[in-house]
């Protein structure tokens, strides 16, 4: 909690920096706010203060309908307009802007150019092209500084079809020139790319390390634990999805963190011209690098209290196509049991990574998983009409939110929720129905609502599921020991999670 004279001073400037971080109830009124609440300021000594929106409710206070503190920071419901804008954001860091246009990404976000200029202009203060100019620019300036790779591939990596338009837009916006930029003699392209990722502390990066051990695939990703610093690595194939092979391209990355510095050593193997500025921000988000995890557990704390582990970020996958189909072999079997399958399945359909001396293979796409029997795969003939129902869709509508494969025979909500928090990096998944986070909250039998922990729910199931083994490591200790002085009521414990 703040202290009272930074809370006071907050409420009374309506400062928007401290939305979110506590609580006001007015006791004349029996109504908690948030502290940038239009509504007319009572007097300090009607007014006392909360960490959460949780504690002003528990002390008998009713929510604002002006303000709506019970919609938490980061939810839709409490952002409004700007769940649209922070679409469009993730859509523009992913290339919407330079192989579409302006018109293609409002009708992507099913709004109109206008109304999309409009959100630009309050919430940014330029349009959408400026926007996505800019972002392109501070993408070059990165690789300038990180990179030998030539100016001129620069250009192209950052997304210009022009060398002129390039040193005009740099110019423009940065009042330098690339070369201005460049401190040391460019040594040409390369396929192999060493870059540094940076991230807010705090990162929890042995716990990501063994969730990724456990599930990683053979020839698709490889976890290197014997070293000083442990890393993580696997292929990829960009776009997303294709329906195009020929247009298909693919590459590997690893990541390691760097000692005494808040960033991960990034190596890439990207042998194409173009689209690395794309595949970057693909990287950012399976790795959770932008999350604000200094809010997120701020929010969690009160309910998680001293059994909150700090540094979990969300251990993302390529793609929302992967986490599918893992989950859906995943369904009903434990970690080891989806593991094998996957093999399984990437042995017989994964397609060779070109041009590298390593074998190392790429997930397999929804047409080549069409076009077979899968028989591959020892599981009911059901699980193998669902991946193929599930291809189906996604070559149907590549873009579609996985809440559309709910009418999939075989798919529920459990194997949507988990497509999108892993898939996606929806930060606000509860996943009710895992296994795992059930196992968890019997061991732990927290005193929170799961709504209360919103926007940030994917974090709060990752933060049951990494509490689940020594839970239940200490309740079969526990229950070993009663056996020893009551024997007749010996008990046994098994922690075994399907995610």
């Amino acid at each position: 909690m703040l202290s009272l004279i930074i809370c006071q001073q907050a409420r009374l400037s309506r400062d928007r920096r401290f939305d979110g971080l506590f609580y006001l109830g007015v006791n004349s009124t029996g109504i908690y706010c948030r502290p940038i609440c239009p509504a007319r300021l009572p007097a300090e000594s009607q007014v006392s203060y909360y960490p959460t929106a949780a504690s002003a409710a528990a002390a008998g206070f009713r929510p604002c309908l002006r303000c709506r503190p019970d919609s938490a920071p980061g939810s839709p419901a409490w952002l409004g307009s700007e769940t649209s804008l922070r679409r469009a954001l993730q859509l523009i860091a992913q290339g919407a802007l330079i192989h579409d246009n302006q018109a293609q990404l409002a009708s992507r976000l099913g709004i109109s150019e206008r109304y999309l200029r409009k959100l630009f202009q309050k919430h940014l203060g330029v349009s959408p092209l400026q926007y996505a100019l800019y972002q392109q620019v501070l993408v070059a300036k990165y690789l300038l500084h990180q990179t030998d790779l030539s100016i001129t591939a620069i250009a192209f990596q950052a997304g210009f079809h022009s060398i002129r338009r390039f040193n005009a837009a740099f110019l423009q916006q940065l009042q330098l020139s690339p070369s201005q930029i460049r401190r040391r003699r460019p040594l040409g392209a390369s396929s192999m790319l060493t870059l540094e990722l940076a991230y807010r502390p705090p990162l929890n990066w042995p716990l990501l390390i063994a969730f990724w051990q456990q599930r990683s695939l053979e020839g698709m990703e490889w976890v290197q634990t014997a070293a000083e610093r442990p890393s993580y690595g696997r292929t990829f194939c960009w776009p997303l999805l294709t329906l195009d092979p020929a247009t298909a391209r693919s590459g590997w990355f690893e990541v390691t963190p760097l000692p005494d510095s808040c960033s991960l050593q990034l190596k890439l193997y990207w042998p194409y011209p173009d689209g690395l500025s794309q595949v970057l921000a693909q990287i950012r988000r399976l790795l959770d690098l932008d999350a604000d995890l200094l809010t997120i557990e701020q929010h969690l704390t009160p309910l998680f209290g001293n059994q909150l582990t700090s540094g979990i970020r969300i251990p993302g996958l390529w793609s929302g196509w992967e986490a599918a189909v893992r989950a859906v072999l995943g369904q009903q079997a434990s970690v080891a049991g989806a593991r094998s399958q996957l093999n399984r399945l990437l042995t017989a359909l994964g397609s060779p990574l070109p041009d590298t001396a390593h074998k190392l293979k790429l997930f397999p796409t929804p047409q080549q998983v069409l076009a077979s029997d899968l028989q591959m795969l020892k599981v009911p003939q059901a699980r193998r009409d669902t991946l193929h129902a599930l291809a189906a869709a996604v070559l149907a509508q590549p873009e579609a939110d996985p809440t559309q494969w709910l009418p999939i025979k075989g798919i529920g909500p459990w194997t949507v929720a988990y497509s999108k928090m892993r898939g996606l990096a929806d930060p606000d998944i509860w996943l009710a129905g895992d296994l795992g986070v059930q196992k968890a909250l019997q061991l732990q039998s927290p005193d929170f609502a799961p709504a209360q922990l919103a926007p940030w729910r994917s974090y709060a199931t990752l933060q049951l599921w990494f509490s689940l083994p020594q839970k239940a490591v200490a309740k079969a200790k526990a229950a070993k020991q009663q056996a020893v002085s009551e024997p007749t009521e010996a008990t046994t414990t098994t922690a075994e999670c399907r995610s």
